[in-house]
């Protein structure tokens, strides 16, 4: 460890993660209304680490909560989960959830900064108050101070498949301490010094500071002894056998431990004395002992383990900022002007090649660093389902589709919100308040919503749809009229009244409820995918429920565009908005008296846009002869651009506008950001979508 910050960033790194897999656990658990015995360990191993770990960090009310959380399911692993009757079991559910809304809360303040919060006394009460259920102790009895948990008997055999290697003997160590067990971490799990101080933690739990040492002795304080540890393990030795006996237990569900042995300390027997004239006995092969089994059962060769390391997301951007310097200083020496004319370049040219090849390697590597699966997000609408169908009294499950998808880190972090919204949205309009209701439509009477990924190979697609009530076309106009959004004079398309959903502050719910109605309506859902650069479009068929689609680009940091000229001026457009590029001729123009100038593409009319017109330019093509047609299309919106000619597709990198940029409202007149070609040039990134609305609310 470097700092007591990459301490502090790997503990609430690896207690975020205990958390999430802690959910999911629950979540499927409470499905079947029980916890499996592998539940139940995992559990009490999550709540242990947890618990060591925050002592180790000196937050005693997260210790606490975790330890007496840890207590309850050291009774329930002993006695099953027979122990815990049918009628405990949702308290017991409900509990956990609330145990971790807590730490997660807890975490949040830790990141920030800020104190925690000490007052527990309530919620330790309501711990304290189910354990004693479970013990079947009267309920007065809940408010006594917690207690560790009392020891597994040293005679109770460990499972078959978890018994400890036969402990073997060694020659080194403190004879007053011969009982010795050696731990061994998973490779390449990181800070094995501090890990072994949350085991040494556990073990002080039931045996006292006096009656075992361990080595190294300084790995809460010396991050170098974590070198040791990797190299030799982490070595235990105890006064008494039954007290190591005790440990075994705490060792085996301590994190990130890959194996254990015990070994007992046996004097070195004394060197024979040979007599001078006595010829020596020829001295026995000597053989190498075996590696002791790991713990598990498993050998240990044939262990594989992939290696994985924890990268600040910093980093990654420092890299894929340094990524494209690098494609953009190539594209200006492979294009340098001052090459131009010096005859034959057969040698440069192929070290070119080779060096575009290394570089387009690069980025594709830089990229792929930065993608992750949206999986952990998908999962965590499962909660937002769960708790919703209970205070709203709805029945309805979630189904997750395409979970593997991987898309930006910043992205999956972005999208989390919108997605949240719109599964709240369809739990609090969608789903039928009834299950009569619903079987009155000839529906199931358990709602479903889909939550689905797809990648295209250039953005990803999120689908949210769900099987309820669907939009109401009269309540929405009713409302967008009430608001000032809509003209009671004006005949709209069902198209068009949905499109009413996505404007600020628009909701029809009548009265304020802990989900909806209270001025935050789908426009953040809107403005949300379109920072990232995708696009929302909403369906709906009254009865049959509500479908949005959102299209989001799989990174923001490296994309195909299509260079164009306008004039003087370059522009850049997305490889995925582009549906085909034409010469036509002005006979081909159709003039219209609302959207001017139209072209007639497969028995439909789309809209032309000029773009030396729309953007003011000084000079570029007027007559639809000298230029080319473009025909684009972005969520629900197709059109044609005009522009001078083709240069061609190139992957460039997006840079950001400057942000002083953002006082001329320039992301709204169709331009998302810029990129460095290779002569040096700036080229102008469209964003076709907002390009067409600026166009047409001018």
């Amino acid at each position: 460890m470097s700092s007591g910050n990459d301490i502090l960033d790997m503990y609430i790194y690896e207690t975020n993660t205990l958390l999430e897999q802690l959910e999911t656990i629950v979540l499927d658990a409470e499905k079947v209304d029980t916890f499996s015995q592998d539940n139940v360990n995992e559990i009490f191993r999550i709540m242990h680490t947890i618990k060591g770990s925050s002592a180790m960090m000196e937050f005693n009310t997260l210790t606490t909560i975790a330890h007496r959380i840890e207590d309850m399911f050291f009774l329930i692993r002993e006695g099953t989960m027979d122990v815990v009757s049918e009628e405990n079991r949702p308290a017991l559910f409900d509990l956990l959830f609330q145990s971790i809304d807590y730490f997660r809360g807890e975490m949040e303040k830790v990141e920030a900064e800020q104190p925690l919060d000490e007052n527990i006394d309530s919620f330790l009460s309501n711990i304290n108050s189910l354990i004693s259920k479970i013990k079947g102790e009267p309920a007065a009895e809940a408010e006594a101070p917690a207690a560790a948990p009392p020891p597994a008997p040293a005679q109770a055999p460990a499972p078959a498949q978890e018994a400890a290697a036969p402990a073997s003997t060694s020659s080194s160590g403190n004879p007053d301490f011969p009982f010795q067990l050696r731990v061994f971490f998973d490779e390449g799990c990181g800070m094995e010094n501090l890990r072994a101080f949350m085991v040494v933690t556990s073990v002080r739990d039931f045996c006292a500071e006096s009656d075992f040492l361990f080595e190294p002795a300084a790995v809460e304080t010396d991050a170098s002894t974590a070198e040791r540890i990797i190299d030799e393990g982490f070595l235990l030795q105890f006064r008494r056998a039954e007290d190591r006996e005790k440990a075994i237990p705490a060792v085996r569900s301590a994190g990130s431990v890959y194996s254990y042995q015990p070994h007992d300390y046996v004097p070195a027997p004394p060197e024979p004395e040979v007599p001078a004239a006595a010829e020596p006995a020829p001295a026995a092969p000597v053989q190498k002992a075996a590696p002791a089994p790991a713990a598990g059962g498993g050998a240990s060769a044939q262990h594989q383990k992939e290696s994985l390391i924890s990268v600040n997301l910093s980093k990654l951007d420092q890299l894929s900022a340094l990524v494209g310097e690098i494609v953009i200083t190539e594209a200006m020496v492979t294009g340098s002007p001052d090459l131009k004319g010096l005859g034959n370049l057969d040698a440069f040219s192929k070290s070119a090649r080779q060096l575009r090849k290394l570089t387009d390697e690069l980025q594709d590597v830089s990229m792929s660093l930065r993608m992750i699966p949206v999986s952990n997000t998908f999962q965590k609408m499962n909660r937002i389902v769960r708790d919703m169908t209970k205070k709203l009294k709805r029945p309805a499950k979630l189904t997750l589709i395409g979970e593997d998808t991987e898309v930006d880190k910043t992205i999956v972090d972005s999208i989390g919100d919108p997605i949240m919204h719109m599964i709240r949205n369809s739990m609090d309009h969608g789903i039928e308040e009834t299950e009569q209701e619903r079987i009155d439509a000839g529906k199931d009477p358990v709602g479903e919503i889909i939550l689905s990924a797809q990648d295209t190979g250039s953005e990803v697609i999120i689908t949210i749809q769900d099987d309820g009530r669907g939009v109401n076309d009269e309540a929405v106009l009713k409302k967008a009229i009430k608001n000032g959004l809509a003209s009671p004079d004006y005949e709209y398309s069902h198209k068009e009244i949905l499109n009413f959903l996505l404007m600020p502050g628009f909701s029809t719910n009548v009265e304020v409820t802990e989900f909806s109605g209270r001025g935050v309506g789908m426009d953040v859902v809107k403005s949300g995918v379109e920072s990232l650069g995708g696009t929302v479009t909403i369906t709906s068929e009254q009865g049959q429920g509500m479908t949005t689609i959102m299209r989001i680009p799989l990174t923001m940091a490296i994309m195909d565009g299509m260079e164009v000229a306008v004039g003087s001026s370059i522009f850049t457009i997305p490889i995925n908005n582009i549906l085909s590029s034409m010469k036509i001729s002005s006979k081909d123009i159709i003039h219209d008296s609302v959207n001017g100038e139209m072209f007639k593409i497969r028995d439909n009319y789309y809209p032309i846009i000029r773009a030396k017109d729309f953007y003011r330019l000084p000079s570029g093509a007027d007559e639809v002869e000298d230029g080319i047609l473009m025909w684009l299309e972005s969520g629900d919106r197709s059109y044609c651009l005009f522009v001078d000619e083709l240069l061609g597709e190139q992957q460039i990198v997006v840079k950001p506008l400057p942000s002083y940029v953002n006082n001329f409202d320039i992301k709204n007149s169709g331009i998302t950001g810029c990129s460095i070609l290779g002569d040096g040039n700036i080229s102008i990134i469209l964003d076709v979508g907002n390009l067409h609305a600026a166009a047409y609310s001018a």
